[in-house]
């Protein structure tokens, strides 16, 4: 291989920013390209406008759990970042009926594993992974078309709206294998059964969407509610307290709809839908004229994160796992990703399991072919 050409990174979400950390780290030239105007890929954090001292709310991911996932525990001490608990404390709702009362139940000690929050939102972690790296490495808007061996030694990428391709010695794919299935073309073409093995891998989140609703204060702790509802009635099946650590209050929700009724009715009647949701579950306190903030995220609208396939939602926990390379592209392509690790797949955590090993290999084998 040209050891003059970089190891190109496709995709600056997790799995790409660390993927790409820890090559600079063995002096390995990289070059990350990413389609959006933004790093971060599914990590969404947003401050509300004219407001930014309300906070950061996660539209993506939201927490992890320290005492089941110590990768990233170990790069939250690393990188010196500031948590805090998630608030559980207080009674839980139960939605059964839009016609009933909800019930309030107050869980057991343990029934709600203990997880952690980032000050600033899970922005503040991409961007201390990203403020390590070197200056200039990560391209925006730089949405990658098609990938060619030109022969034994060399890889070109081509990139949508640039007359010039890029040449490398090797690349780590960090995008979710059905999105690289769909759009990204492959000179050979991958073999039958690493397609088919990524095409079975849903997209996580790429179903779903995930609304901020953002208060003031945290008005229902008063009433001794954590904020935790599960609902059968919708449109938000899960509800979750989304207060930063001190000052506003907020909630989250995921929805139990199907993507295509959610762009059927429109992000207006959604958010009409959510506020009588709220108003039945913590009262007037929740009705649209003391929201500060309505924050809406239809992940599957996302063209740089879902396929057509990602329409369906999850009926059970997909099976996850590492992408098995054939030998047209062996040593030279790798794959990184929260798809691509059985355990914890679709956890930050596995996103950077995932960067560890596809770094670990692409050194194992640059160091082999000298």
């Amino acid at each position: 291989m040209n050891q003059k050409e970089p190891v190109i990174i496709v995709g600056a979400g997790l799995s790409g920013l660390r993927a790409a950390s820890l090559l600079t780290e063995q002096g390995i030239e990289c070059i990350i390209l990413e389609t959006r105007d933004r790093i971060g890929g599914r990590v969404l954090s947003e401050k509300v406008q004219g407001r930014p001292e309300l906070g950061s709310f996660d539209l993506g991911p939201t927490w992890f759990w320290p005492e089941h996932e110590p990768t990233i525990s170990a790069l939250v001490e690393a990188l010196k970042l500031k948590t805090f608990a998630q608030y559980t404390a207080g009674l839980m709702l139960s939605e059964r009926s839009r016609n009933e009362v909800p019930q309030k139940l107050l869980l057991p000690d343990g029934a709600i594993a203990f997880s952690l929050r980032f000050d600033g939102g899970v922005q503040a972690l991409i961007d201390a992974v990203a403020g390590i790296l070197p200056e200039g490495i990560v391209q925006l808007n730089s949405r990658v078309l098609s990938i060619h061996q030109v022969d034994r030694d060399s890889i070109i990428i081509e990139i949508s709206g640039r007359s010039e391709s890029i040449r490398a010695r090797a690349v780590v794919v960090a995008l979710p294998p059905r999105l690289v299935s769909r759009t990204i073309a492959f000179a050979p073409e991958l073999d039958t059964e690493l397609q088919r093995s990524m095409v079975a891998k849903p997209t996580w989140m790429a179903a779903q969407a995930k609304v901020v609703i953002v208060y003031e204060r945290p008005f229902w702790r008063e009433k001794g509610l954590s904020g935790f509802v599960s609902s059968w009635v919708g449109p938000l099946q899960e509800i979750h307290d989304a207060s930063p650590e001190t000052g506003a209050g907020a909630l989250f929700g995921f929805f139990g709809m199907h993507a295509s009724m959610r762009h059927e009715l429109g992000k207006l009647r959604v958010k009409e839908m959510v506020v009588e949701q709220l108003v039945r579950l913590f009262g007037s306190a929740a009705a649209e004229e003391h929201m500060v903030a309505f924050l809406y995220k239809d992940w599957f609208a996302d063209a740089a994160t879902a396929v057509e396939e990602d329409g369906e939602p999850m009926r059970d926990f997909p099976k996850y796992g590492p992408l098995h390379v054939g030998n047209d592209w062996a040593q030279k392509i790798f794959f990184a990703g929260t798809e691509t690790v059985a355990e914890q797949g679709g956890h930050l955590e596995a996103a950077l399991r995932s960067a560890e090993r596809a770094a670990a290999d692409v050194v194992r084998v640059l160091n082999e072919l000298g």
